[in-house]
């Protein structure tokens, strides 16, 4: 079955391979909700959900088991040196896999010209840049749309909101991976979607302009991105270290305090990445 292409320990000797199984995912979870739902009067509503919520179906196997594998290794690790190079590889397909994702979204996104695919991740975008008037933001950012402007918000109020909602996203992450494991891969999957919109918008829809919306957003994405799987893979460790071991054990106490090296490094790599993207890729593209 296509949520079972990939076996874990294959991928993480070639994590550039994961890239074109996010290439797939992404592709088939846009176009079953573009062919099968765009014309449901209900269903339409609901695509940018449904967009995720297909793409997390494929993604699961693969995340539930990556992380499985992670909490076995992690028992012999220590240090911040030790728990990143037991865990880089991990991390690293993780990666590849969303940069598949946020790819594939762009690209049918702005071919397909259906406004409703991503419509719950333009009005996300809108609620970060634009608090204080969603709907025209909304309205404006539609494919028939002629102009499309850059946020008002100052640089200060800027940095505040997309900080604030990026410790919110990183907290859902923590959350999901602890109640189960896997789980997290629908706030990656929606938050790739997300940039993905963020992308169209950026390039006035124009496919030819792609590469230069990806270089925009992923400047301060894929630390920002990496900061949220380093998340999500310390969260199912130490899901599965509760589970396996007890919190009496001294292993869970080991596995605990990787899991708070892990947790306070995502921490300080999310700040770094909302300095970039407030102060430092402004600068690079207007």
């Amino acid at each position: 079955m296509l949520e079972s292409l990939i076996n874990p320990k294959r991928a993480e000797k070639g994590p550039w391979k994961m890239f074109f199984i996010g290439l797939l995912y992404a592709s088939l979870s846009l176009l079953l909700v573009h062919f099968l739902f765009s014309n449901d009067s209900v269903l339409s509503k609901f695509s940018g959900l449904m967009v995720v919520l297909f793409c997390v179906m494929f993604s699961l196997p693969f995340i539930y088991y990556t992380i499985k594998n992670e909490e076995v290794e992690d028992e012999e690790v220590e240090g911040i040196l030790g728990v990143w190079k037991t865990h880089g590889d991990a991390i690293s397909a993780f990666m590849w896999l969303f940069f598949g994702f946020i790819v594939a979204f762009a690209v049918w996104y702005i071919v397909l010209q259906n406004t409703d695919l991503l419509n719950a991740q333009i009005e996300t975008y809108c609620s970060i840049n634009s608090p204080g008037s969603v709907q025209d933001c909304v309205s404006e950012y539609s494919f028939t749309s002629k102009v499309i402007s850059t946020s008002a918000l100052s640089p200060s109020s800027r940095f505040l909101s997309i900080i604030g909602n990026n410790f919110g996203v990183m907290i859902f992450t923590l959350i999901f991976s602890l109640i189960f494991g896997a789980g997290a891969i629908f706030v990656l999957a929606w938050n790739a979607s997300v940039i993905s919109a963020a992308i169209g918008i950026f390039t006035r829809y124009n496919i030819s302009e792609i590469p230069v919306g990806l270089l925009r957003y992923m400047i301060h994405g894929f630390p920002e991105i990496a900061a949220y799987f380093i998340t999500a893979l310390a969260g199912g460790i130490f899901g599965v270290g509760v589970i396996r071991h007890g919190i009496t054990n001294k292993k869970f106490m080991h596995i605990a305090l990787n899991v708070i090296i892990l947790i306070a490094s995502a921490l300080v790599i999310l700040i770094i990445a909302a300095i970039i993207e407030v102060y430092f890729t402004p600068l690079l593209f207007q």
